[in-house]
């Protein structure tokens, strides 16, 4: 069985050959089936050499991966959600299509930091004292002799 190529949004897709599937067995739900028949999915992307990325966008893509990135330059997705294989198969390759995009996606601007306002320190300020004042009655009362 041949893998498909993987469709990203905007009409870019992932080449076949950069794909490799392999189909093993699944711990959790199932019953005996899940000693017999091999429903679990592991996807690997060659990320490295496809040619899908700018070297940034490759740098994001393995960062975003964690754990399932490979020092060899490969994304490795395991799918054991679903009973049968064709869906945990359709689960991997929703994941690994998710990650792409959010690799893809360019990055959002940096935050510009803004002084608080003067209104927005007197309120932090007055509720501080607020708060003292709260926590200063519930001492002990003190006699005046």
């Amino acid at each position: 069985m041949g893998v498909d190529p993987l469709r990203l949004g905007n009409g870019r897709e992932v080449p076949a050959w950069t794909l490799t599937e392999a189909f093993v067995q699944s711990a959790g739900p199932g019953g005996q089936n899940v000693n017999k028949v091999a429903t679990a999915v592991q996807l690997r992307f060659q990320a490295k050499g496809s040619g899908v990325f700018t070297d940034s966008q490759y740098a994001r893509l393995m960062r975003l991966a964690g754990k399932r990135g490979t020092k060899a330059g490969e994304v490795v997705i395991e799918a054991s959600r679903y009973r049968t294989q064709e869906r945990n198969r359709q689960d991997a390759r929703d994941r690994l299509a998710a990650l792409i995009e959010k690799a893809l996606a360019p990055p959002p601007p940096p935050r510009k930091r803004t002084r608080p306002t003067r209104g927005s320190v007197e309120r932090r300020l007055k509720a501080k004292a607020g708060r003292g004042q709260i926590k200063k009655l519930r001492g002990p009362v003190e006699d005046e002799q």
